[in-house]
């Protein structure tokens, strides 16, 4: 017997020696679980999150409310922290200069600390004014990482814009849908691209409008540095003005954090959040019941056109809005359509569902309230249902809503808990059921003693749910407001369960 043969010997034998030690034994120590143990739901261990700059106006003021709700078998320590981005200006202050970005970027800071989450079940809150607030690039980890949220809430008094400009911060990712964006001449629409990694983002911007694809040579390769933020000029991008286009962004180095901030000379102005992923079936929910104006843009991203059946789910029951039964979006083309006051004086939630083939699609509404001079508008994306558990921060004791809005014939049940005020105030819960097809628009559940501000956490007992909340800051008679859905806060990550498989160490 050869040396060769030898060492192949000992080695099987020490290989035997240790898969067998392996077979009985569970990494953590434990013996070895059966095959029949499912997968789990356990709370995630980080979340991240990215704030875009809130406003170039000096007359803006920006309240930041961070805040961790509490879960079943929370334990253990954690933070929770938000740290200015940079901020790389480009030619004409569009941050696109071809994606270059020729000046050095300079770090700028809230005048006060950014608010630090040191407990689950608390918000904390800041403010800032004027136009130095930089983007934030946020962590969370440990007992404070499951279903962190951060809401900021911008005012801005006069001039272009005027209004509450609302976000919920997002997470970063590498593709994001945008229907309801402009290149009008009365409307400056920027996309902020923020970068939360070490390494430089490369991220492109496509623009569709009524017709297709919008000629641009410079919505590629736009350069987003390590822990910087570029806002980018939509109406830069192309020659093309067009009302209402879809603007595509992706990542094809790094990923960004991104979002749309809207401003119109005379109809205010707020954040476009991305719409969900494409689906077939989508629901808009929240159009306040006061309404003036709604506008519905949708797109098909793939190779086939989508027509859809519009269904407006109001307090009693659905209806099927006169005159715009249905929807026909051409692949690649941006359809728009005016519903007018679609509402007439009731809450309602839009949803559309294909009238025969399923192809997937995105979606955003345009809301407008109020007349002629004191209009005020807001956005109101496709969202995912609120799943698991979703939360929303920076409510008020006075002009939050929320909306519910269950699919038809299937009813669903939510429990509400507002939490404690960042101020002070004992946590409040409510349970509502919402009857399949309808929208319930409430008052939510206000601490007892609440000083400050205070978060909703919504979380679906039966059934399935999408939400929205609606926060009113009228002033000097413009009733100024903002939308944000409540898609599921992925506090929790699905474990699958993970058996020995000695097998693939004889292959």
């Amino acid at each position: 017997m050869n040396r060769t043969t030898l060492s192949l010997i000992a080695a099987g034998t020490a290989l035997a020696a240790v898969t067998g030690f392996a077979a009985l034994t569970a990494p953590d120590g434990s013996a070895a679980a059966g095959s029949t143990a499912e997968a789990e739901q356990r709370p995630v261990d980080r979340s991240s999150l990215l704030c875009p700059a809130p406003s170039t106006s000096d007359l803006a003021d920006t309240a930041y409310t961070s805040f961790t709700p509490k879960s079943a078998g929370q334990a253990g320590k954690g933070a929770a922290e938000l740290v200015g981005a940079a901020r790389e200006s480009g030619s004409g202050g569009s941050g696109k200069d071809d994606g270059k970005g020729d000046e050095k970027a300079k770090e700028k800071r809230p005048g006060k600390p950014v608010p630090t989450v040191k407990s689950p079940g608390k918000p904390v809150t800041e403010e800032v004014s004027g136009a130095d607030a930089p983007a934030l690039v946020g962590s969370a980890d440990g007992a404070l990482a499951p279903g962190w949220t951060v809401q900021q809430t911008t005012t801005v008094a006069a001039g272009s814009g005027r209004g509450v400009h609302g976000l919920a911060c997002g997470a970063p990712d590498t593709d994001f849908w945008f229907p309801g964006a402009s290149t009008a001449e009365e409307r400056s629409d920027y996309v902020h691209l923020t970068n939360p990694d070490d390494t430089a983002a490369v991220v492109d911007i496509e623009l569709f409008g009524s017709r297709g694809a919008l000629e641009s040579d410079v919505g590629e390769d736009i350069q987003v540095p390590p822990h910087s933020s570029v806002p980018v000029l939509l109406s830069t991008l192309t020659d093309e003005p067009q009302t209402n286009v879809t603007a595509h962004v992706t990542a094809r180095a790094g990923r960004v954090g991104a979002a749309v901030q809207s401003a119109d000379d005379k109809l205010g102005g707020d954040w476009l959040p991305a719409s969900a992923d494409p689906a077939g079936s989508v629901v808009l929910p929240g159009i306040p019941k006061d309404a003036t104006s709604v506008r519905l843009v949708a797109f098909a991203p793939g190779e086939q056109d989508a027509d859809l059946k519009l269904s407006l789910a109001g307090p009693t029951g659905s209806i099927v809005p006169a005159g715009n039964e249905t929807l026909h979006v051409k692949s690649g083309m941006t359809a728009a359509v005016d519903l007018g006051d679609i509402t007439k004086g009731e809450p309602g939630s839009l949803l559309l569902t294909p009238t025969e083939d399923s192809v997937p699609v995105v979606a955003a509404l345009r809301v407008t309230r109020g007349e002629g001079a004191r209009q005020e508008t807001a956005f109101i994306p496709a969202t995912a249902p609120v799943g698991e558990r979703a939360t929303v921060a920076d409510n008020r004791a006075k002009g939050s809503t929320l909306s519910l809005v269950a699919p038809p014939g299937k009813t669903a049940k939510v429990r509400v808990t507002a939490s404690a005020g960042s101020e002070g105030g004992s946590p409040a819960t409510k349970t509502y059921t919402v009857r399949g097809g309808t929208t319930l628009a409430v008052r939510p559940p206000v601490p007892s003693g609440l000083k400050g501000s205070y978060a909703l956490t919504v979380e679906q007992l039966s059934g399935t749910v999408h939400a929205a909340r609606t926060l009113e800051l009228p002033e000097d008679g413009v009733p100024m407001f903002t939308v944000q859905t409540l898609p599921d806060d992925g506090g929790t990550i699905t474990v699958p369960h993970a058996e020995q498989d000695l097998s693939i160490l004889q292959k």
